[in-house]
């Protein structure tokens, strides 16, 4: 349960990752993140037809950004984890600035540097188990 809790992925994909690493919680944590990878490589391909809108403006009101999140289906984008896990990007993009995609996705997740944006949205496409990604974004400043 303490993985589940930490990852947010299903417990019997946390169960099978604990059995691998013969109980040891770091290392199953890697083989989930390989599997993350893994899994979101065998997506690539897949349409994505649904997703959210989300807004931040810091509370000084002088920068924010809003960041369209495509997921496969409606089920998933009307998910509170996907839609917080939009808002979350759409901070990170007005407090990193990145000048395009794949800048963005090369970037330490501001909340947690051991993680990219690509690598977020991996473990999310594993979580929910459909296609992730950033449809655009936008960041607007008032300097």
């Amino acid at each position: 349960m303490q993985l589940r809790e930490k990852t947010g992925i299903s417990v019997m994909e946390c169960k099978k990752a604990l059995t691998e690493a013969d109980g040891d919680m770091d290392k199953a944590l890697a083989i989930l993140k390989e599997r993350s990878v893994a899994m979101a490589g065998k997506k690539s391909d897949r349409e994505l037809g649904a997703g959210v809108v989300s807004a931040y403006v810091h509370n000084s009101a002088q920068v924010g950004a809003m960041v369209v999140l495509n997921s496969e289906t409606d089920f998933v984008s009307k998910n509170e984890e996907f839609v917080a896990l939009a808002r979350d990007i759409a901070m990170h993009i007005s407090a990193m600035q990145p000048a395009d995609k794949a800048e963005l996705m090369a970037q330490q997740y501001i909340k947690d540097p051991s993680k990219t944006i690509e690598g977020l949205l991996q473990e999310a496409t594993q979580k929910f188990g459909e296609r992730v990604d950033i449809g655009s974004f936008s960041r607007f400043a008032v300097k």
